[in-house]
């Protein structure tokens, strides 16, 4: 099966702004608070539509239920393509927020999963942070009390991101981005998300959104404690091309690479996808040939035939390959 595009879905939001346009080349309207854009989504009715070629038109869902084995590989069957693949415009910070565990989300909501996700810092403008993990020390009681003190953010652990920071977000992490970065997300494919602080954010009516604390303390895992920036692990460097290792676990792993020329990804019988960050590039099969600019994203499945990719900027290619479990 050859490399698939789909048809991105922008969503828009309160804390969204205009650069899925200026910087990742996604078709907006007139608004001013773009926030995501949904490149490789199957959940419920958010779905991901192939864009071109003899699959066009259908929709993730459709290809998960009808070429399972041809995208995943070893005969596997799956009810649902369990990543989100996603990039978020962050004009304004986020609210203070935490996702369950797939056990705790089923509990909440039947048929939903975790979410655990990763964050691959594209741009950070001066004085932009992300809020990841709690300090150490703050345990429950503690973070009860500054609930109720409207103080949480003085439990939060705070970075200051730069471009190319990776931040892996286990399930039960509290966080939040914050105004000034824009991000590319992997996670596990779900929305259920539970709002603890929200900057004291109301709407032109006067009215704050709803806060979800009893589902919050519930889902914070108080033992992981704050959240550093990866420290990226070299696989491999050679002919102007590296590649290194950022995550690594059960629900998802993410290599980068970065290529001043070409180089080839050989089938690795796992089911892929491929976010291009900087540079361009040019994806070619014996068959198909899929040019790349900063915000295209390729779904690679675990049967496609061997790849190359060249670079067609000045500026090396930079792009994350995630595996699909």
């Amino acid at each position: 099966m050859e490399p698939i595009l789909f048809q991105p879905l922008i969503k828009q939001a309160r804390w969204g702004g205009r650069k899925l346009g200026q910087r990742l080349g996604k078709l907006l309207g007139d608004a001013t608070n773009y926030a995501e854009s949904w490149e490789i989504c199957d959940h419920g009715d958010d779905q991901s539509v192939v864009a071109e070629g003899p699959l066009a038109g259908k929709t993730l869902t459709e290809l998960v239920q009808q070429y399972a084995e041809e995208l995943f590989g070893n005969g596997r069957t799956a009810a649902q393509f369990p990543l989100l693949i996603k990039y978020l415009d962050c004009n304004d910070t986020l609210s203070v927020q935490v996702h369950p565990d797939d056990e705790l989300a089923e509990q909440f909501m039947t048929g939903e999963n975790g979410k655990t996700e990763a964050w691959v810092v594209i741009d950070a403008e001066p004085g932009s942070c992300i809020y990841a993990g709690l300090k150490a020390g703050i345990d429950r009681a503690a973070f009860e009390q500054a609930v109720e003190r409207d103080q949480v953010a003085e439990c939060l652990h705070q970075v200051t991101p730069r471009a190319g920071d990776c931040f892996f977000i286990p399930a039960g992490t509290i966080h939040a981005l914050g105004r000034g970065v824009l991000v590319a997300e992997i996670q596990q494919s779900s929305d259920l998300t539970f709002r603890i602080h929200d900057w004291n954010w109301v709407d032109a009516e006067g009215i704050p959104r709803q806060l979800h604390l009893q589902e919050s303390l519930r889902c914070i895992d108080f033992e992981s404690g704050p959240v550093s920036p990866v420290i990226p692990k070299l696989l491999s460097e050679e002919d102007g091309t590296s590649r290194e290792q950022l995550v690594q676990s059960s629900f998802f792993a993410i290599e980068r690479f970065r290529i001043a020329d070409e180089c080839s990804l050989t089938s690795s019988g796992q089911c892929r996808v491929l976010m291009t960050l900087r540079g361009s590039l040019r994806l070619e099969t014996a068959d198909t040939g899929i040019e790349c600019i900063p915000g295209t994203t390729v779904l690679i499945p675990a049967t496609s035939p061997e790849i190359r990719l060249h670079t067609t900027s000045e500026s090396p290619g930079e792009f994350l390959l995630a595996a699909v479990p």
